[in-house]
């Protein structure tokens, strides 16, 4: 068998947390299984559904490394194909038309509650005869098709996730609608959710559906729908919902929850793509925490899947993400933090400074956490003049801090090319010059430098503004402010 499986998001919102980490493990198991990723949109809800979130959902996908092998398909463009299956079932006697109005359906929930009922359609139009539904038509009344779900029916599957899985038809709500109110002079209209996915599955071979927990009704209702339609019920693996830091469903109310929103929090697609993986994923004893798509993919296998709900841990994806930044190379890093410092207004040449640049990003890159950590860290490091902190000013103001900072700027005057080893042969002179102790010297020219006592490697920072001519300068200014 030809392993295909399936993401299929709905476009009424952008690219949810949840979402993408269903799509890493589908990906994860077609790659290991040497299978088909397809990509599918479900956009048969007119109303929600939005051309800026489709382009949301494709985007988090290649911004993640997921690469699909088939779609996009859009069930907007395969509305005939569900009214031809619809039409199958009606003509097959296993759906029909029900005609009840809002009112009725109401009042039915109403009068189940009364009686400490769960509520469920009760099947009230299944058997109507010709004159009744005459009726009907007649009063102006636009039916819904409703799928026949017998209540003895029981449903069984082995779940990849969950073992065995149970389901009487009497729990399942009652016959399903499988098609809307019909549009115009249609027989029916927009045919629903649990449909478009069955005729897509079977019309795409889809082996294995894998998915979260949140759809287990769902799949109850649809491997009906398989059989009826003649179609082969797929292998379902149903993955653990994301759960917030208090044990409920990560949702809106948490704040962050979409791709865009962490990918503008600063963290990497590699470092979101490896903490999905771990997020209700157990990698084989002795492994490392941190590894590629390409590297996961080679140990993915479902049953390591936990039943649990995955907590989401903040933490634990920082420290990932800080992982990632601290082992990437300044000349791949750089062109991350570029945006950032471009986007907080620092003044300089993309092009031109490109070498100081490099520079600056392997100085910050083990301070970081995430990208945007760069505009703080590099903001000492940008301009020829600086403004001065409450302790810098102290520092500035302590005797000998004078004669330092001028002996260090005389020294500057023969010293042509700046480099760790003139830097520290300066200081040592100065130090000795004014025959006062290292620290102060050290602590006194960061002040004079950054403006702050506290900050980068001193040496380091001191090279890169040397480089612009902003040590003098910014030196020369913290003299006028002795």
């Amino acid at each position: 068998m030809t392993v295909r499986v399936r993401i299929a998001p709905s476009p009424t919102g952008n690219f949810h947390i949840g979402t993408a980490r269903t799509a890493v493990f589908n990906w994860l198991f077609a790659r290991r299984e040497g299978g088909k990723f397809i990509v599918r949109i479900e956009d048969t809800d007119t109303e929600r559904s939005k051309a800026e979130f489709t382009e949301n959902i494709l985007e988090g996908l290649k911004w993640l490394g997921l690469s699909w092998d088939e779609g996009p398909f859009y069930q907007s463009q395969r509305i005939e194909r569900y009214r031809e299956a619809v039409q199958r079932l009606l003509d097959r006697g296993l759906a029909y038309r029900c005609y009840c109005t809002t009112e009725e359906l109401e009042a039915m929930r109403e009068a189940q509650k009364a009686r400490q009922e769960a509520p469920r359609y009760d099947n009230r139009h299944r058997n109507l005869t010709a004159e009744q539904e005459a009726a009907f038509v007649a009063e102006g009344r636009k039916p819904v098709i409703r799928f026949k779900i017998e209540d003895e029916r029981e449903i069984i599957w082995s779940d990849h996730v969950r073992g065995q899985v149970v389901w009487k038809g009497r729990d399942l709500g009652g016959d399903m609608v499988v098609a809307r109110t019909p549009e115009g002079d249609e027989v029916f209209g927009q045919p629903l959710y649990n449909l478009a996915v069955v005729v897509d599955d079977i019309d795409m071979q889809i082996s294995h559906v894998i998915r979260g927990e949140d759809h287990i009704a769902n799949t109850a209702k649809q491997i009906l729908l398989y059989e009826a339609l003649g179609g082969t019920v797929p292998e379902f693996a149903h993955t653990p919902l994301i759960l917030n830091q208090e044990g409920r469903k990560l949702s809106k109310r948490d704040g962050v929850t979409s791709i865009s929103d962490f990918q503008a929090l600063g963290f990497l697609p590699e470092a979101i793509a490896n903490y999905m993986t771990l997020l209700g994923w157990t990698p084989p004893e002795g492994s490392p925490e941190i590894f590629s798509l390409s590297e996961a993919a080679q140990q993915f296998e479902l049953d390591r899947v936990s039943k649990a709900g995955a907590k989401f841990d903040w933490q634990k994806l920082d420290w990932i993400n800080s992982q990632y930044l601290h082992n990437m190379p300044p000349e791949q890093l750089v062109d991350l933090l570029i945006p950032q410092w471009q986007g907080a207004g620092y003044d300089f040449d993309p092009v031109a400074d490109r070498d100081w640049l490099v520079e600056l990003a392997a100085l910050v890159a083990h301070s970081l956490t995430r990208l945007t950590d760069a505009v703080a860290e590099a903001r000492l490091l940008f301009g020829d003049s600086i403004t001065f902190n409450e302790a810098a000013q102290e520092q500035l103001q302590l005797e000998g801090v004078r004669e330092i900072l001028q002996g260090v700027l005389t020294g500057l005057e023969s010293v042509e090319n700046l480099t760790p080893e003139t830097a520290k042969s300066l200081i040592n002179q100065v130090t000795k010059a004014q025959k006062v102790k290292k620290g102060l010297v050290m602590k006194s020219l960061r002040a004079g430098l950054t403006g702050e006592v506290q900050g980068p490697d001193l040496i380091q920072a001191w090279i890169l503004l040397h480089q612009k001519g902003w040590d003098t300068s910014r030196l020369t200014q913290a003299l006028k402010s002795v």
